[in-house]
């Protein structure tokens, strides 16, 4: 079929043409920052799932389900070795001018702005990737004092006190949370845990790997008072039909059920995978039906194509001991696995593995789903794992 109408986006991202079984995720957001702007108490909110399962996707969309409801909102990305205040002060400036243009919070805007510049003035010695600078006089004692802890609260608290002003909120969005490091996690909880006791409407929306609740109470006990833990997992049949046969409908193309079956077994229901199938099955099918023999040629296509990309850029990261871990993992199945039954694979002692398992969680490919447990954070990796080394080295 016609490639240009093919309404299938697999991506880092990407958003599909048909956001399926997510709308109870958003109501549950959309109600907590409603009631932020109202002054009233709701939980910040923490989207928790493995890789593929379309958190980003939701994330923003939550964005601007925000927005459209006129919550101010500001979106980062947690990268790898890039600190908590370099990629939010920019963020935050954004923000606080597009607050400063309200007549009513012009002036807490502004104040916000000077405790912003002393807020990366006073952290840049210790930070050294923070880049922005600021034409605003710093306000002498407002989030200055070169303590993170201390000085994110008086910020949020400032920014919170602008946002309130101009009657709406500021929703914090940030991806990949899992990667910020501990002490810069635990100061973004105490400012959030201030925000709220002082009635702030300020609220973190974030995203990350499984790992990142028990992060979270690591870093601060009462971290899992503060926030609610949404788990984003496998669409369910009926979604993920949804997700396949909807955006196909209305290109006038038919999917058959056994088709859509095959496609369901083999992406077991992961977003990221459906439309990964979706699109190959579009470019296999000849006329305005997407048959069984169509998605079964896609599925050889789609593997392939998650080798060489999704699954790959991954397994490129890792060192020779990383690889040799994760495709013990693999031999044993799709996991959960205990570390000894890994390490018996490898012929190793448990103790002799520990640090090669702490650096894989470090590195967000595996996960521990209970004490001695080792997961995969990306579905179907062990597959994949033994395609590409098939003798186990």
């Amino acid at each position: 079929m016609d490639p240009v109408r093919n309404p299938y986006a697999p991506g880092a991202g990407s958003p599909p043409p048909e956001l399926a079984g997510r709308k109870e995720l958003r109501d549950a957001l959309s109600i907590a920052l409603q009631r932020v702007r109202n002054a009233r108490s709701a939980k910040s909110v923490l989207l928790i799932g493995l890789r593929g399962v379309g958190k980003t996707v939701l994330l923003n969309q939550m964005q601007n389900d925000a927005q459209a409801i006129g919550i101010e909102t500001l979106m980062i990305e947690a990268p790898e070795n890039r600190s908590l205040p370099a990629i939010l002060a920019p963020r935050l400036h954004m923000a606080l001018l597009r607050l400063s243009r309200n007549e009513r919070a012009k002036a807490l805007a502004t104040r916000a702005l000077r405790a912003l510049s002393g807020f990366t003035q006073a952290l840049r010695v210790k930070y050294q990737d923070i880049e922005i600078r600021l034409d605003f006089d710093p306000e002498p004692g407002l989030a200055d004092n070169g303590d993170l802890e201390q000085d994110l609260q008086d910020l949020l608290e400032a920014v919170g006190a602008a946002a309130k002003e101009a009657q709406t909120a500021l929703a914090l969005f940030v991806d990949e949370l899992q990667y910020v490091e501990q002490t810069e996690l635990a100061a973004l909880i105490t400012a959030l845990h201030r925000a709220s006791q002082r009635q702030v409407p300020i609220v973190l929306i974030g995203a990350g790997l499984p790992q990142l609740r028990g992060r979270m109470g690591d870093a601060k006990s009462y971290a899992e008072r503060l926030f609610d833990f949404l788990e984003v997992g496998a669409l369910s049949a009926e979604a993920a039909r949804t997700a396949i046969e909807k955006p196909a409908l209305e290109e006038g193309v038919k999917v058959e059920s056994a088709a859509m079956q095959q496609i369901i077994t083999e992406t077991q229901c992961y977003p990221y995978f459906l439309q990964e199938w979706g699109k190959h099955a579009w470019e296999i099918a000849t006329d305005s039906v997407i048959k069984a023999e169509d998605a079964k040629a896609a599925s050889v296509i789609a593997v392939a194509a998650l080798d060489e990309s999704f699954f790959r850029v991954r397994f490129d990261r890792l060192r020779p001991t990383e690889r040799r871990y994760l495709r013990a993992m693999a031999e044993l199945g799709a996991g959960p696995h205990r570390s000894g039954e890994v390490a018996k694979v490898m012929g190793r002692e448990v103790s002799s593995l520990a640090p090669v398992r702490s650096q894989l969680i470090g590195k967000g490919m595996v996960w521990s789903p209970n004490h001695g447990d080792t997961a995969f954070t990306v579905p179907l990796f062990d597959g994949f794992m033994r395609r590409i080394m098939p003798g186990g080295d």
